[in-house]
């Protein structure tokens, strides 16, 4: 019996948490139970996803397989995207270099900013009247 590896990596991005596993494959993205052309009806997601594994020539060679929490569609996207491109260096290290200077293995730390009391918004005032 053979037993074929899968490697495992995390991804995040605002709210969003991916857990990703990739193996030898048919270039399958199993997301959630379903395809990602399904799960993600947005083709800029799709786009966003693959780039990885453009970049790395591996968009036929591995299957993906990933569960996605919290957040929207495009903080998932992201997640997922950084969830495959570390994959794909516990993979092969041989990845690092290309995947590291297109930007995918850098966590986005933008966050949305917490709402401060006496305000309506986070940084918005109410209006002043002077009389």
């Amino acid at each position: 019996m053979i037993v074929e590896k899968r490697i495992y990596a995390t991804g995040r991005r605002k709210r969003a948490v991916s857990r990703v596993w990739i193996k030898p494959g048919t270039g399958k993205i199993i997301v959630n139970g379903v395809s990602a052309e399904q799960y993600f009806k947005m083709p800029m997601a799709m786009k966003l996803i693959t780039d990885p594994l453009v970049i790395t020539n591996t968009l036929n060679s591995v299957d993906v397989q990933a569960t996605l929490v919290g957040g929207g569609m495009s903080g998932q996207a992201g997640a997922l995207r950084h969830g495959i491109a570390r994959a794909l260096v516990n993979m092969n290290a041989e990845y690092r270099d290309v995947l590291k200077k297109a930007g995918f293995l850098t966590r986005d730390p933008r966050e949305v900013e917490r709402k401060k009391y006496g305000r309506p918004k986070a940084r918005k005032r109410f209006q002043y009247s002077k009389r």
